[in-house]
């Protein structure tokens, strides 16, 4: 699994890096509007360490850019997800909360997920206790399976066009999607 997440990762990275206009276009329409595209910059990679389980976490995508009308830094952060992982939401927290902690500026969490079959995910991380709602994390999704090809298909996008295999279709429909 590990070196199809890798290559995964590696498609979509480059996918948006190309296309990252278009990719927000598509799909977030009203971030979009909001958007200075002129001063969109790629940072690097960020890796983290989670000392309890061991493990290091690369943050897939950071984009800085600036909303219109505003001189303010905002940071996109793009998480493709290509498999199913329970505690993806406690993930993109911790994410959020150490890019915070760095940039001290807003995030805009996006997680993309691309599994094989329609799932229903989650798009927030809660923690509360029977006295108090502690914290509601919320962050944008993309759910490839869950979209219809057919509403992409006439649409002049280049990211959309590329996505529409990952897309909701049935067996029939195959053979058509691909071309």
């Amino acid at each position: 699994m590990k070196a199809h997440s890798q290559d995964h990762d590696r498609w979509f990275k480059e996918l948006i890096t190309t296309f990252f206009e278009e990719f927000i276009l598509a799909f977030f329409p009203k971030v979009y509007e909001h958007i200075d595209f002129s001063n969109s910059r790629f940072l690097s990679e960020e890796v983290y360490t989670d000392i309890i389980k061991g493990e290091k976490r690369r943050v897939d995508l950071l984009i800085e850019t600036r909303l219109k009308d505003e001189d303010a830094i905002i940071i996109i952060h793009v998480e493709p997800q290509s498999y199913y992982e329970p505690e993806f939401s406690d993930r993109m927290f911790i994410y959020f909360s150490r890019l915070y902690e760095k940039y001290r500026c807003t995030i805009v969490p996006i997680a993309i997920f691309s599994y094989d079959k329609e799932k229903v995910e989650s798009d927030r991380f809660k923690m509360k206790t029977p006295f108090l709602d502690i914290l509601n994390f919320h962050f944008f999704t993309l759910q490839l399976r869950n979209l219809n090809w057919r509403d992409f298909l006439s649409y002049p996008n280049p990211v959309a066009t590329a996505l529409l295999c990952k897309m909701g279709y049935d067996k029939t429909e195959r053979v058509q999607v691909k071309k």
